[in-house]
């Protein structure tokens, strides 16, 4: 049963994606391997050894060939190195990306508020809206945000993004401000040249392709999604860009920098844990 269980289905001829005890137990009986057996009986059997086959989890390797570079320069930025140089009190890292499609679903009947016994309920119909992006730059050393709403994403609204963070102080008489970015929309060389060229002391720093995950505004946009965005419930994009700027001001007003401990020894041993599952699966 154990070594049924941790092949996948269609592998052994079964139509299926993944195993449930009450196709196990079917399996196990149209292969005559037992007379009978309940689905209970086989969820037992299989929790003894935490074999869950229903369950699973998505992953994806590295597939840009200088990823252990580029992952470990944002690192290093994280731990206020360059170059193998400390950076100065004049230096300052952010890190910017885009949230992208924040839709105003406006619901076709009112929230109502939780109440004794009851939990908060959000009508399921609603009339969709149009849509906004979210920018932001987050300082990993300072805890704050600096965010704008967008019709769309793109280099010109980057470029507006850019313009609010570095015009303002400690941003505007910086030595140098390394900006750390993800999005899509302007990578590559020239990227690098033009925001080098329209703001001097502005260094952009690339993150490998599949690597938001070491973004630190990434872990903001996800406490936007969960306290601001989620359940959906705006009128209009002009409900959405009120809601955000105001949790942005509350947010910047109690905010600590996040306890970031992930560095290059971490990298190199996922790195190596990736590199043997490539040689295992191969």
């Amino acid at each position: 049963m154990k070594s049924l269980a941790c092949e996948l289905p269609a592998t052994t001829g079964v139509p299926l994606s993944r195993w449930s005890h009450a196709e196990l137990a079917r399996e196990l009986m149209i292969r005559s391997v037992v007379g009978s057996i309940s689905p209970s009986t086989v969820g037992r059997i299989l929790q003894g050894d935490a074999i869950r086959p229903w369950r699973y989890r998505s992953w994806i390797f590295p597939r840009d060939p200088d990823f252990a570079v580029k992952a470990a320069t944002v690192l290093d930025l994280y731990a206020r190195v360059f170059e193998g140089e400390m950076l100065g009190t004049g230096e300052f890292v952010v890190c910017a990306d885009e949230k992208t499609s924040i839709q105003a679903r406006c619901r076709c009947h009112l929230t109502l508020p939780p109440g004794r016994a009851r939990l908060m309920r959000v009508e399921h119909e609603y009339d969709r809206q149009a849509a906004v992006a979210y920018l932001a730059a987050y300082d990993v050393e300072r805890g704050q945000v600096m965010g704008r709403c967008d019709d769309t994403t793109g280099i010109v609204p980057f470029g507006r993004l850019v313009e609010q963070v570095m015009t303002v102080e400690p941003y505007a008489g910086a030595e140098r401000v390394f900006w750390v970015d993800n999005c899509s929309s302007h990578r590559g060389q020239r990227s690098v040249d033009r925001l080098g060229g329209e703001w001097p002391t502005l260094r952009l720093i690339h993150l490998p392709v599949h690597a938001s995950w070491l973004n630190q505004v990434e872990i903001y946009f996800s406490v936007v999604q969960r306290k601001v965005v989620q359940p959906n419930d705006f009128t209009d994009t002009n409900e959405i860009r009120h809601r955000l700027a105001g949790f942005e001001d509350r947010y910047n007003s109690m905010a600590q920098p996040f306890d970031w401990s992930f560095g290059r020894d971490d990298l190199d041993k996922l790195l190596a844990r990736i590199d043997n599952h490539s040689i295992q699966a191969a």
